[in-house]
């Protein structure tokens, strides 16, 4: 994707993002601090974003690419909004009718009208022959 002439490239990022770069042929990853690096633009290179918690609002990240000519001028850039989605499974885990995020009962469980922990109910039956 890069555009024609570009010899190398410089990535820029939000501080909720990382970015690695891995070349072909090498087996180490790097990680790209959030500017001021150039890379050489080789076929097979990849970046991989991630994000290690959820956004606060939409597109509140960024990941910029910039790509430059021979000499160090610049040519164009592409970049990428970044939305972090928290996904969690909780549960009533203590029976109570409501459900917390941070209940101490998630890691065990105990049977009984006093006991806590989720109650799992699987379908096992065949719906399809």
């Amino acid at each position: 994707a890069a555009p024609a002439g570009a010899v190398s490239f410089g990535v820029k990022h939000t501080e909720g993002v990382s970015v690695e770069v891995a070349c072909q042929g090498q087996a180490e990853v790097r990680s790209a601090p959030s500017s001021g690096t150039r890379w050489p633009l080789e076929e097979g290179t990849v970046l991989r974003f991630s994000m290690s918690q959820a956004s606060t609002k939409v597109n509140d990240n960024k990941v910029t690419v910039s790509f430059y000519a021979e000499g160090g001028q610049p040519i164009n850039q592409a970049g990428v909004f970044l939305t972090g989605i928290g996904i969690s499974l909780d549960v009533d885990a203590d029976r109570d009718g409501v459900v917390e995020k941070n209940n101490p009962n998630k890691a065990s469980w105990t049977w009984g009208p006093e006991g806590h922990g989720a109650i799992l109910l699987v379908s096992c039956d065949k719906e399809k022959p």
